[in-house]
């Protein structure tokens, strides 16, 4: 590790991540201590503040009512955001099909850079959070919750970079003392389907694995605004241009690579069991014209483990183009399908070849050569698994699996813009820290952590000419 980092906590170093990241799928790193107050009831009705209300939020608070049936009666209490037509958007969305567990009058509808903490405030301990803003901010919302002693759910990434990994991690020992539950938006550990390929897979059906593989190559992910002076958005700020636009800038979400592609690389380390050691990548930019963002839009990345195995990912965002999404896995007894083609499902099974044309050996959920059931969601299944640990006192810590994802999604896209290979240790420890002066951002005039150019214009990836990401 790096001298210059004395203080890194046990948790976050490299040691333990390799070989654990498969050893506890759901319970985290708190299996057989002796913990401290529970604060969760079964049967009982618990609060939830939504904080963030964009798609990703407004869909967590409806994974989690699916889910809460067996466990207790969940009513969204309080919602914050920085716009207020997110929060609008938000409630009229939920309201259509989950109107009895709405409890937001106007008065718990908070907008500002200060909102999470009134939201929170609505809460009472052992109630839920919900973290859905950029994860710029994740850090001292973190810290709030902890306070107030809530649960929460944090949606993925929840790091852009390597300081504000080491800070949350340190936040999350507090959490720890107070017996908090703590879940990750990283739903495929959690998927049914996976879980049993994990199984097997760990049990020696597919042999030795070879290479693991990642794709998300798809059409433009996201419709990027041109130069702010140009739209309906000329009048705001450059900071509220930003949040509105996250993942268009590597501060706020660490950008398309950490804030979409996590989720493959996540479950082919998992199915692995352990963590890269080093990354390698490469990628550009095409077809922009006067788009300002800060992303590639293609990127293709070599991950080593330790045992000198590999993990490709290849990911592309381009319209009228080859698309797949999904995750593979080579053995020396055979192949297995992860998750895929298309979307979150996982449609796992193991082929005896080197391919899905092979000869099938297994498939989830089919029985006796029928057709296989149809699997749960994982959005929701994540929810279930995180109630059931709330309202059963079981242990529950998420947040060592989610900084090692983020780590290494984040040390693959640093390794493609800087054009060189980077290593686990180098993210972790790395100095550019994308985050630095969140704390005193109060207000949508405050200045952002990433100035634009004179043309309004911001800085891009330049590989093999820069020293650091921006």
């Amino acid at each position: 590790m790096n001298p210059a980092q004395p203080d890194l906590p046990n948790p976050l170093s490299r040691r333990h991540f390799l070989g654990t990241s498969g050893k506890a799928a759901i319970g985290g790193a708190l299996a057989g201590m002796i913990l401290p107050t529970v604060y969760g009831q079964s049967g009982s009705t618990k609060k939830i503040a939504l904080i963030g209300c964009g798609g990703r939020g407004t869909g967590a608070v409806a994974n989690a009512i699916d889910a809460s049936g067996p466990y207790c009666q969940l009513k969204l209490h309080a919602m914050a955001d920085v716009f207020e037509w997110r929060v609008k958007n938000s409630y009229k969305g939920l309201e259509q099909r989950y109107k009895d567990n709405l409890d937001v009058p106007e008065d718990r509808q908070f907008v500002g850079f200060d909102g999470f903490k009134k939201a929170m405030d609505c809460l009472d301990p052992g109630d839920i959070a919900i973290f859905a803003s950029p994860c710029a901010f994740r850090r001292p919302h973190y810290e709030y919750a902890i306070q107030k002693k809530l649960n929460v759910f944090m949606e993925k990434p929840v790091t852009p970079d390597g300081p504000s990994s080491k800070k949350i991690l340190s936040v999350n020992e507090e959490a720890k003392k107070h017996n908090l539950k703590v879940g990750v938006g990283l739903m495929c550990r959690h998927s049914e389907a996976r879980l049993e390929l994990k199984d097997r897979i760990d049990n020696g059906e597919l042999g030795e694995l070879l290479s693991l593989k990642a794709v998300r190559m798809q059409g433009r992910l996201i419709g990027w605004d041109k130069r702010k002076q140009e739209t309906k958005d000329k009048d705001i700020s450059d900071l509220m241009y930003q949040i509105k636009n996250f993942h268009g800038f590597l501060w706020l979400s660490g950008g398309v690579y950490s804030d979409f592609n996590i989720h493959n690389i996540d479950e082919c380390c998992w199915m692995k069991g352990m963590w890269p050691v080093k990354a390698m990548g490469l990628g550009g930019r095409h077809y922009r014209g006067d788009e300002i963002d800060q992303n590639l839009d293609s990127y293709s990345v070599e991950y080593t483990f330790p045992d000198d195995t590999k993990l490709y990912f290849q990911g592309r965002s381009m319209n009228k183009c080859y698309e797949e999404f999904a995750s593979h896995a080579h053995g020396t007894k055979g192949y297995a399908l992860i998750s895929g083609p298309g979307g979150h499902a996982s449609k796992a099974r193991i082929h005896k070849g080197q391919g899905p044309k092979s000869e099938l050996s297994w498939m989830f959920g089919a029985e006796n050569g029928g057709r296989p059931r149809r699997e749960n969601s994982a959005y929701v299944d994540e929810w279930d698994h995180l109630l059931d640990a709330i309202v059963n006192d079981k242990p529950y810590n998420e947040v060592e699996r989610g900084v090692a994802a983020s780590v290494v999604t984040s040390m693959g896209r640093m390794a493609t813009h800087l054009g060189r290979e980077v290593t686990y240790d180098e993210m972790l420890n790395c100095s550019h820290d994308f985050c630095a002066g969140i704390d005193e951002i109060s207000g949508e005039n405050s200045p952002s952590p990433l100035l634009a150019n004179a043309d309004g214009s911001y800085a891009i990836p330049q590989p093999g000419m820069l020293k650091t990401e921006y």
